[in-house]
């Protein structure tokens, strides 16, 4: 369509919101191998674990080294710096203090005149500056990036061949280490040069300078990659770290602050050298194991076309309806939000092709972008992939990855069919019907021509879910499966399809064999290997879990005996074709583009590409934002951390819970959703759990105002993003994303005070609490008004709650009326949130309170009796004013 976004100008958007470099020629070449190889090692992790060895036939094992968790968070670290420094820019020169130091030569030449050798001086250096530092264009990688590079490489390098080293100062602290003249003898000079003039290199260990300089390129990586805001948070708190000791014992309040002296040696070793705290720490060991390959699953899913066949599939089922281009906006949101992790990115990629539909069928340009802008941040909390912060849930609180999805699961159903509402309640308001019949395809010929899409997401599904696999392997499984089950869509036509399957089946069965007769695949027996055999079951369960592998191998051979067959399945991203286009011109062999392997091999590749440059900023969010629990568990702040916010909120719940959700916005506010968590958890979440609440709930309250941030206005990123496809106006888009989210902001407060609402049973934390199964169901005492009441009651209240935002049910609503619509709302949703905030002011001024007991049953039914009282009267009130209008008409 021409009103859409192409590919091109979707990509340049991206790259200006997130401000990124346009990298072209021999630097885009070495950016792509470096996220390739950082794609390989992650991959080679999620296989075979820490220890790098191959079994080759005949030659047996070889092995190559096997790796200790710091150092492969080392590694995953490193790689993600180096690309840090390649896609984002040291300075554009339009910064703050860029900004006021260009002025100081324009100044000398006009107090001095061009000829004073202080201009001329001040100029040259400016020359300097600028060439080494400064890529206004974003396009051009400076010296300063090549230094940050060669430091980022040579600390990995001592984390991997001197980890003896580090081990035995580890235990016995950095000041037992080499130093650099022990190291590195012929720099000796330099550093006693440097000693003598105050710069004491001679005084401490090789570990501990690169350790301060690790730290400083995680904060110079964060400052570029998500902000100077999160940069200064996080050095407050290293600062913090060293001189938190001056902060009076007995100063009112912040006395509890007040931490023990700590050195700079133990600290770099805290944050640099640990695996439990720090850059290292758990949130990377998180990243490691769950988040890259789960990011990576989504860009081979994306890559694959899935993400275009999800966006034509909402419309083929919601097109033709009343306000059908926003209710396909929504759907294929949410479908893209399950295969990406970033706001900005879904928004972008669905709002493309969502937005411009949008607007031509009757919607305000703000009102579109806000639609697509507040479903895309839904991604993030909606299973089964839930973006990076769903997999730190799981670390945290020690949750396994089945009952957080779960949990997550009627929130999140809730929020999509909240925004839905909304966007119906404006298509009548606004006579806004759906798209023609000609820009909607077929819902069946669609289906069936992409319905193994749904396959990776099924299998995801079933490996957690029934098969109760670890995150890392149901997430490894997965991945093979989407790209055998491309390579299967590359080779399968009408021609091939009888040998292809023909061949899958007989290899298969011939490896049956192999394990029944031999204990072995078919290979190992053929070279020699084999011994006892196995039951058959056995040998099916092992055929089973090869077989993506024999798929993928029979796929690719087909591939390259029959390079240019049809492929009528086969539909890849438009990144996949340009980057296959670029290769096959870059070999100087154009034909390869057509060439079903070599696209096959583009696939893969690019793939792999685009996960790193998606985990990247994720990588070094996390990174940056483990310092802060790191030093919160070195200094010892936590307890006292914990006491002060308990005596803060009063010993009241409710405003506890209103002041996290403030600093979630807040903090939150041109951050990503996971530093956001990461900070709040450490900071604020035992508080929250002290309460009696399941740690399950806390951790989930401050996901979802991380959420709320993306489109919380005045850093509503994604709303911006949105804005900057409707051609719309930036704050409105974002106060109206903001309202229709509206839903996601009272849904927290509802499943906190009553956690049935997440299928939870119990209080407190541990085991006492546990995601209810059929013996609970079967409970009716306990699951009607503990779980089923609760849950009709927020599906009710998202209705009130969109007639009091969008003033419009049957008919239009009056100022009044919506005041009351959003009074039903709050009292179907969450009830306890009233009761607790009036019983708390009770006891402010001395008047006795109650325990809620039965009264969430009770305001829920006031709730429920004034939402329908209310939208009978404006039923009747439509009815009327139908019957008015069309005696106008007999009349006329």
């Amino acid at each position: 369509m021409s009103d859409t976004l192409s590919e091109q100008a979707q990509e340049e958007l991206v790259e200006e919101l997130e401000h990124r470099r346009h990298l072209r020629g021999t630097v885009a070449v070495v950016a792509s191998a470096i996220a390739i190889a950082f794609s390989a090692f992650q991959m080679w992790l999620a296989a075979r674990g820490f220890i790098f060895e191959v079994t080759l036939p005949i030659v047996g094992g070889i092995r190559l080294g096997a790796l200790q968790l710091l150092q492969v968070n080392a590694v995953h670290v490193t790689f993600a710096l180096l690309l840090s420094f390649l896609l984002f820019p040291t300075s554009t020169g339009r910064g703050f203090l860029s900004r006021r130091l260009g002025r100081i030569v324009p100044t000398l030449r006009e107090r001095l005149g061009d000829d004073n050798p202080v201009t001329r001086g001040a100029a040259g250096l400016r020359r300097g500056v600028r060439w080494a530092m400064v890529d206004s264009d974003r396009n051009r990688v400076t010296p300063v990036d090549g230094v940050m590079m060669g430091i980022s490489l040579l600390a990995v390098w001592y984390m991997l061949a001197d980890f003896e080293e580090i081990r035995g100062m580890r235990a016995l602290g950095l000041g037992f280490g080499r130093t650099i003249s022990e190291v590195y003898p012929f720099l000796s000079p330099i550093v006693d040069a440097l000693s003598a003039i105050g710069i004491p290199l001679n005084d401490v260990s090789y570990a501990f300078v690169l350790g301060v300089l690790g730290v400083l390129l995680v904060l110079d990586a964060t400052r570029r990659a998500l902000g100077l805001y999160l940069m200064i948070i996080v050095a407050s708190f290293i600062v913090y770290a060293r001189w938190g000791y001056l902060i009076p014992l007995d100063a009112p309040i912040i006395g509890v602050l007040s931490i023990p002296p700590l050195d700079w040696d133990s600290i770099v070793q805290n944050l640099w050298y640990n695996t439990e705290n720090g850059v290292f720490g758990i949130p990377v060991t998180v990243s490691v194991r769950f988040i890259f390959i789960f990011i990576l699953f989504g860009a081979f899913l994306e890559m694959s076309g899935a993400g275009q066949w999800f966006i034509e599939l909402a419309y083929a089922a919601t097109g033709r309806r009343k306000g059908g281009p926003a209710k396909a906006s929504i759907l294929a949101s949410g479908f893209m939000g399950t295969i990406s992790g970033s706001s900005i990115a879904n928004t972008v990629t669905t709002g493309a092709f969502t937005i411009p539909l949008m607007k031509r069928s009757g919607y305000r340009p703000e009102f579109a972008g806000a639609v697509e802008a507040s479903a895309s941040s839904g991604g993030q909390i909606l299973p089964p992939v839930m973006g990076a912060a769903a997999f730190l849930i799981v670390e945290y609180t020690l949750t396994p990855f089945r009952d957080v999805i779960i949990a997550a699961t009627i929130p999140a159903i809730v929020f999509f069919f909240g925004v839905w509402v909304m966007v119906h309640l404006e298509a009548s308001k606004e006579s806004i019907g759906g798209l023609a019949d000609s820009e909607i395809v077929n819902v069946h010929p669609h289906l069936l021509r992409g319905w193994f899409y749904l396959i990776p997401l099924l299998l995801l599904l079933y490996f957690l879910i029934i098969e109760r696999l670890s995150i890392e392997r149901a997430a490894w499984f997965t991945l093979i499966a989407i790209g055998a089950l491309i390579a299967f869509v590359a080779a399968y036509n009408r021609r091939s399809r009888v040998a292809l399957i023909g061949t899958i089946g007989g290899l298969s069965a011939l490896q049956f064999v192999s394990f029944v007769t031999g204990g072995v695949g078919i290979v190992s027996l053929l070279t020699g290997g084999g011994g006892a055999g196995t039951t058959p079951i056995v040998a099916l369960n092992a055929v089973a879990g090869q077989l993506g592998w024999i798929i993928l191998a029979v796929s690719f051979a087909t591939m390259l005996l029959r390079p240019h067959a049809d492929a009528p399945l086969l539909d890849f991203d438009g990144q996949v074709d340009t980057a296959v286009a670029k290769g096959a011109k870059a070999l100087r062999r154009p034909k390869l583009a057509d060439n079903r392997g070599f696209q096959y091999g583009g696939f893969v590749l690019t793939s792999m590409d685009s996960g790193a440059r998606t985990a990247t900023t994720v990588v070094i969010a996390v990174a940056a934002a483990g310092i802060i629990p790191g030093v919160i568990s070195v200094s010892g702040l936590g307890p006292n951390l914990t006491a002060l916010i308990q005596t803060v909120s009063g010993g009241s719940i409710v405003v506890l819970l209103i002041l996290t959700a403030i600093s979630s916005i807040i903090l939150g506010m041109g951050m990503p959703t996971t530093v956001t968590y990461i900070i709040l958890v450490s900071m604020l979440g035992d508080a929250i759990a002290g309460f009696g609440i399941p740690i399950l709930a806390a951790h989930l309250f401050i996901l979802y105002f991380g959420v709320i941030a993306d489109i919380t206005p005045p850093v509503a990123v994604a709303a911006y993003a949105a804005s900057g496809i409707a051609k719309s106006d930036q704050f409105q888009t974002g106060v109206e994303a903001f309202s229709l989210s509206l839903n996601k902001a009272i849904v927290p407060f509802a499943f906190v005070l009553t956690p049935g609402i997440l299928l939870l049973r119990g209080v407190g934390t541990g085991q006492q609490v546990h995601v209810i199964g059929l013996n609970d169901v079967t409970n009716l005492g306990y699951f009607v008004p503990d779980v089923l009441i609760p849950v009709a009651g927020v599906f009710v209240g998202v209705v009130a709650l969109g007639a009091t935002v969008i003033g419009y049910l049957y008919a239009d609503v009056s100022r009044m009326d919506r005041v009351w619509f959003a009074l039903s709302a709050l009292l179907l949703m969450a009830p306890l949130l009233l009761f607790n905030t009036v019983t708390g002011l009770f006891g402010l001024v001395g008047l006795p309170t109650f325990e809620p007991g039965s009264f969430d049953l009770v305001l829920r039914a006031v709730g429920a009796i004034a939402f329908v009282a209310l939208a009978l009267k404006n039923r009747r009130r439509s009815d009327r004013q139908a019957a008015e209008e069309r005696g106008r008409t007999e009349m006329a």
